[in-house]
């Protein structure tokens, strides 16, 4: 069987920092409450949507109101793409590795139909063999039974696959599940998220050729 390459989406595939901070900001904007710069929103990514809002809010001294997470999860930046792009290398990575004969999905936090959407619009929704969103199982990362149920979706195995995400969630999700972690150092996620990873790949072309050099050892 050939091996498997799970990916996070956001600061890991693609940067969406620039349209989840503009989402959040409207949301934000229509409570009368100041905005974040991408660099702050960056810092509040990686736990879902709900973890999210409840940051943005507690930041400002407030708690979410009933409709704002489904006012931020609806907004149309997250389904079709204004300013993110895929990180340089990703999409040449992802065709080397299909190339190849790797099964590819992503595991992210992110709802399924947002990252869905999100990939199709970019144009590389078509190398995914599974995408297990934050809602398509019952439980996300750091659990790794999320990370076990997107692998068996892509139709792998966990003797043959490996994680790459830029947040301790898909390191921990991936030590749980008994799969390496490549860290995802050009994310978002700080230099000691990589705690416990087995690699560090500062690109997502290094990204590619750890994970073939791993399943070659």
């Amino acid at each position: 069987m050939g091996p498997t390459l799970l990916l996070d989406l956001d600061g890991t595939l693609v940067d969406t920092v620039p349209d989840l901070a503009a989402a959040l900001n409207r949301v934000m904007a229509a409570r009368g409450l100041a905005p974040f710069t991408e660099a702050e929103t960056a810092r509040m990514v990686g736990d879902g949507v709900a973890t999210l809002i409840a940051r943005a809010f507690a930041a400002r001294g407030r708690t979410p109101d009933a409709t704002a997470v489904a006012d931020y999860a609806a907004d149309p930046a997250l389904f079709v793409p204004r300013a993110s792009r895929p990180f340089p290398g990703v999409v040449a990575g992802l065709a080397t590795l299909a190339e190849a004969g790797w099964r590819l999905a992503v595991c992210t936090n992110k709802p399924e139909a947002a990252a869905r959407s999100l990939l199709e619009q970019l144009g590389i929704g078509g190398f995914m063999a599974a995408i297990g969103g934050g809602d398509s199982f019952p439980v996300r990362k750091p659990d790794p039974a999320h990370l076990v149920a997107t692998l068996r979706a892509a139709g792998g195995v966990a003797e043959r696959a490996i994680m790459a995400g830029d947040h301790a969630n898909d390191v921990a999700a991936a030590r749980g599940a008994g799969i390496p972690a490549i860290f995802a150092a050009w994310g978002y996620g700080p230099a000691e998220m990589a705690d416990g990873a087995a690699a560090v790949a500062q690109d997502a072309t290094e990204m590619v050729r750890i994970a073939r050099a791993m399943m070659d050892a």
